[in-house]
């Protein structure tokens, strides 16, 4: 099935170009001031028109302009007045505070967020919800009290289980393995291991896991992880990096060491920054789902709740534009869709 970032065309492409040239300066802004020029008559604007802001985990991180795209165009699509990004430049537990205090301030009606810490931002949020902000976490849930609704990549198991999958076929079975994940808290993530643990201990009883490292979703300290995994772990056959920035940076490493060939690695990335690893044989197969998706259903489920269309109740449905009708399930949680693998016979179909 073609991705939705394909669907959508060029139009898309430049407006994820405009988006990664602006949040440095975004994230710049003094966390006192308002978001848009919202004022303070909740987020309105001067014709009455509600106004939605995006708070990924970290700015300039090709994984987010991507999520952030389809948030564009799913905010324009929806019928917002205006969409905005703020958001830290690192991706600690409590870099994203500021910027929800600020959106409250500014009266936003819709605060969209990739959570760092799952409780770290409740207080923020809950504060924003007193004002009378609508809460849709995205990509990394926040503690489900803390938002009206949650949209999510795929169904969680699924994103573990192919993870498995892929490293029991890479190193036949058998052998030691680790995990470089993105930070300690994030709960994607986390959800993602404990899976991923739980499939390797009832189907996978020859592959050991022998440690689990962070990375942070920082280029740099993710190299220097996975150079530290293969000195600690001379024996080590495969690495699962279920993070787009730990994956190109685990791949980056491999492709120009002595482990190039020997060394497996799988988990989810971009097709665009792992294509040259495929190309050269230092990746065969990894999986992601339609970043752009996550950003899209997100400004919908926004817009459908600002207009009390739901109330993110298990049951509720709502219309997600090109992507059509989505229902909200337990917990409220919303899924985009399926992952796709993508290995040397596919990867020069997708641009993203």
């Amino acid at each position: 099935m073609e991705l939705f970032r394909n669907r959508a065309g060029g139009r898309r492409a430049r407006r994820i170009a405009t988006f990664a040239a602006v949040t440095a300066t975004v994230a710049l802004i003094a966390t006192g001031c308002a978001a848009g020029d919202s004022g303070s008559d909740g987020g309105s604007g001067a014709d009455g028109s509600q106004t939605i802001t995006f708070i990924p985990k970290q700015l300039n991180n090709p994984y987010t302009d991507v999520v952030l795209g389809g948030g564009e165009e799913g905010a324009d699509a929806a019928g917002f007045a205006s969409s905005e990004v703020v958001g830290p430049l690192d991706a600690s537990a409590s870099s994203q505070v500021s910027f929800i205090n600020a959106e409250t301030q500014a009266g936003t009606n819709v605060i969209v967020i990739a959570a760092n810490d799952p409780d770290a931002v409740c207080s923020a949020l809950e504060e924003a919800r007193s004002g009378g902000a609508k809460i849709v976490a995205f990509d990394s849930d926040t503690n489900p009290d803390c938002r009206d609704v949650f949209i999510s990549q795929v169904v969680a198991k699924d994103v573990a289980l192919i993870q498995t999958k892929l490293i029991a076929e890479q190193i036949g079975g058998s052998g030691q393995i680790a995990i470089l994940s993105a930070t300690a808290n994030a709960t994607n993530q986390n959800e993602w291991i404990k899976y991923m643990e739980e499939d390797l201990a009832a189907n996978y009883p020859d592959i050991e896991l022998v440690a689990k490292v962070y990375g942070d979703d920082d280029d740099t300290k993710s190299f220097q992880e996975a150079q530290g995994l293969m000195q600690a772990y001379p024996d080590l056959k495969g690495i699962i990096s279920p993070t787009t920035v730990g994956i190109a940076a685990t791949a980056r490493y491999l492709s120009t060491s002595e482990y190039k060939g020997k060394v497996a690695l799988t988990g989810l990335g971009l097709p665009n920054e792992m294509r040259p690893f495929v190309k050269d044989g230092t990746v065969t197969e990894f999986a992601l789902w339609d970043p752009a998706q996550l950003g899209y259903v997100a400004a919908f489920a926004g817009k459908a709740l600002a207009d009390g269309d739901i109330t993110g109740a298990e049951g509720d449905t709502f219309e997600a534009g090109d992507l059509g009708e989505r229902e909200v399930g337990a917990d409220g949680i919303v899924i985009v869709g399926p992952p796709t693998v993508f290995d040397a016979d596919n990867i020069d179909d997708y641009d993203f």
